[in-house]
């Protein structure tokens, strides 16, 4: 997942936008004071934030000032005697609101990493008036008038900023800064509305993962667990100080339990309270909270003149369409559910002769994937995790991206973080530093579960060379003090995963940060990121970094190879396992909201409609959704994974033609037309420059194992 913050900015993205830092004020802009949320970052590297100068009481206070000093900065655009110019009028908006910019990344962090009951609180009460602040920009009509005027004039540009002038029109009159002025009103009643909403529905989702937990206090009921699974059950039963062992209700802790526990009834107690987080008809319920977002969303969508919320949003990346959306998804969709009806008839085979006497359920797949992968390829989870140490997949990930792009990471300290949990490491290419980047591994209570990127601070030469600063954060569980953490397969691949989002902010070389870094099209932002994950299974990695973390052994080559032929394994389950909330998404999108739309009945009934396995449930189910209810980052747009993966499959083709996925020319030709360019150039010509053509669509089916016809 790439996240972003939750604070807008008149030049982010229309939709999900991005904070962008940038280190100088021009002339003659308002001044700030000394404090250290909003003055700009200094120090080695580039600058950084100081965290250890920085308290949370103070972001209140700090936000408002900056909100201030931004209107200040658009006031004075707007009141220039001058006619518009690119220059007076675009340049001068692209520099403003810098010290909210950092003010944003600051709070977003506690957000999503610290958020303690006062931060909740500080939460619910800004994300309203952040977003009130976005409206007053957007519907400067003074602002939107000069904007207009230099669109209009036609000016000759450089190619770069044609594509800045561009994306700042097109983005105002996205968010309706030509509407009537009552049209303006509502909209930003709407907006407020769902900024609140937003944050209610994450918190409520936040309280289920800390509220409930599975707890066991007999050593019966650990049966089938791996050592690794118990130890990390252990910590977070003395964190919390009870007896026994603890399984949290996130999917880091809890999807090891389903694949291992050979309780029965356990797996079913756990995985029903995993599946219903904010679905528990309780304080924290959120099925109403979604009601109310689908029907605002709605409204603004006819507001802003569009057939619905998700014709608004895919109108604004390269699908285009919810059509193009949809028939890419239903064209991978029928092989899919083909596979796992394949998969699950295996598993039943598997409980049938063990005598189980059972019908697989949606507890049960995950356990007898494993048993199946064990008798198919000889090769379970269990042989593979004691060779993913977190510590050596963070070093496999560091040396594939000097293989690829020449980048050396460099622990540093002295660089001040928001936990003690973060390290830094300074990004070098030869002698020249790239960047810093961030990594908080373990989950915590306040932080939001799953795994992300962030960008603290995208890169700029627009005032001064301005290097990024970037982030990955994870959830895994602790071990014993002093053990190494042990992974999964599934989890490595998450860590390159988002790893890849990092590299493509670090490798940005652009003016404008505007269109610098992972500011791209959201059904292309996770181009970048699913092709690195491509890296993980080579050997050159493997042999190098999958070390036992007892015996020093690398993996095997015989289990390399049983990992390879096991490659397409479960790949029914994933696929339509991530379809199912995709094609969700954007079918609740579309319905007509002339009635109140209950989440959880809309769910039967889609899922009913395309088909779905009774032995597969949504990844996300709505109540969880967070992508798409907890901001707009995804909403109608979660079909932006397998959009990107076409792309991912066909660029993967390319270095395989090449002869290695190490290919030096192949590599340079990724960083110079996909990975540097940001969105200076639009996706689909960046994608045509790099591969000669436009993509191939069957890539997919091929790297998915199957069929294209």
């Amino acid at each position: 997942m790439h996240r972003r913050t939750f604070v807008q900015s008149t030049l982010a993205a229309a939709v999900f936008t991005q904070i962008v830092e940038r280190l100088s004020f021009a002339k003659g802009k308002p001044a700030v004071s000394h404090d250290p949320i909003l003055t700009p970052w200094t120090g080695a590297h580039g600058g950084y934030p100081r965290f250890d100068q920085i308290k949370p009481t103070d972001l209140e206070a700090a936000l408002t000032k900056a909100m201030e000093l931004h209107q200040q900065e658009i006031a004075a655009i707007v009141a220039t005697k001058h006619a518009a110019t690119f220059e007076n009028t675009i340049l001068a908006l692209e520099d403003s609101g810098r010290a909210l910019n950092r003010a944003g990344v600051i709070f977003d962090i506690h957000v999503s990493t610290l958020n303690d009951k006062p931060m909740q609180a500080l939460e619910a009460k800004m994300t309203p008036l952040l977003a009130a602040h976005d409206d007053e920009i957007i519907q400067n009509e003074g602002l939107f008038a000069r904007i207009k005027a230099v669109k209009d004039a036609k000016p000759k540009l450089h190619p770069v900023e044609q594509r800045l002038l561009d994306t700042v029109y097109r983005r105002f009159e996205r968010q309706g800064a030509a509407l009537s002025a009552g049209d303006k009103k509502r909209l930003k009643e709407i907006n407020q509305r769902l900024a609140s909403l937003y944050t209610q529905f994450g918190q409520n989702e936040l309280a289920d993962e800390e509220g409930y937990t599975l707890t066991l206090t007999a050593e019966k009921d650990l049966a089938g667990l791996p050592d690794s699974v118990k130890a990390a059950a252990k910590t977070a039963a003395d964190a919390k100080g009870v007896k026994g062992w603890v399984f949290t209700n996130t999917r880091s802790s809890m999807e090891p339990f389903l694949v291992y526990s050979s309780r029965r009834d356990l797996r079913e107690k756990g995985w029903r309270m995993w599946v219903s987080r904010g679905d528990n008809n309780d304080a924290h319920d959120n099925k109403k909270v979604i009601t109310e977002i689908l029907a605002l969303r709605a409204e603004k969508a006819k507001l802003l003149g569009y057939a619905s919320h998700a014709h608004w949003i895919i109108d604004d990346n390269m699908a285009k369409t919810p059509d193009a959306a949809m028939a890419l998804m239903m064209k991978v969709w029928k092989p899919a559910v083909a596979r796992a009806k394949e998969e699950i008839a295996d598993m039943q085979k598997v409980a049938d002769a063990e005598k189980a006497g059972i019908k697989i359920e949606p507890w049960d797949y995950r356990y007898y994937a494993e048993k199946v992968r064990k008798a198919k390829y000889d090769v379970d989870q269990d042989q593979i995790k004691p060779y993913l140490q977190l510590d050596k997949m963070r070093e496999a990930m560091f040396w594939a991206a000097g293989q690829l792009y020449g980048l050396t990471f460099t622990k540093v300290e002295g660089v001040p973080v928001a936990h003690e949990d973060i390290t830094v490491y300074e990004v070098t290419r030869g002698k020249q530093h790239v960047g810093l980047w961030y990594f908080d591994p373990y989950a915590r209570d306040g932080k939001r579960s799953g795994a992300w990127m962030n960008e603290y601070r995208t890169q700029e030469t627009f005032k001064g060379k301005i290097p990024p600063i970037v982030s990955n954060n994870s959830n895994f569980v602790k071990g014993e003090p002093g053990a190494p953490v042990l992974i999964s397969w599934d989890d490595a691949s998450t860590m390159f995963h988002e790893f890849g989002h990092a590299l493509h902010g670090l490798n940005s070389e652009v003016k404008y940060p505007t269109l610098a870094g992972t500011n791209v099209k959201r059904d292309f932002v996770e181009f970048p990121s699913q092709l690195n994950e491509h890296w993980l299974p080579t050997k050159e990695v493997l042999s190098k970094f999958a070390v036992h973390f007892k015996t020093g052994e690398t993996l095997p080559d015989e289990l390399v190879a049983k990992l390879d032929k096991a490659k397409h394994f479960n790949e029914g389950f994933r696929t339509v396992e991530y379809l199912a909330s995709a094609i969700y998404d954007l079918k609740i999108h579309l319905e007509p909201t002339d009635k109140p739309i209950d989440p959880s009945d809309f769910e039967k009934k889609a899922m009913k409609e395309i088909g779905v396995p009774k032995e597969i449930v949504m990844r996300h189910r709505p109540t969880q959704f967070g992508h798409i209810f907890s901001g707009d980052g995804y909403s109608a747009g979660y079909y932006a994974y397998i959009w990107a993966d076409t792309l991912t499959a066909d660029a993967a083709e390319a270095f395989t033609e090449a002869g290695s996925l190490y290919d030096k020319k192949t590599a340079k030709a990724l960083h110079d037309d996909i990975m540097s360019v940001g969105n200076t150039i639009a996706p689909d010509e960046a994608f045509r420059r790099f591969r000669g053509r436009d993509v191939d669509t069957n890539a997919l089916l091929r790297d998915r194992g199957f069929p294209t016809s």
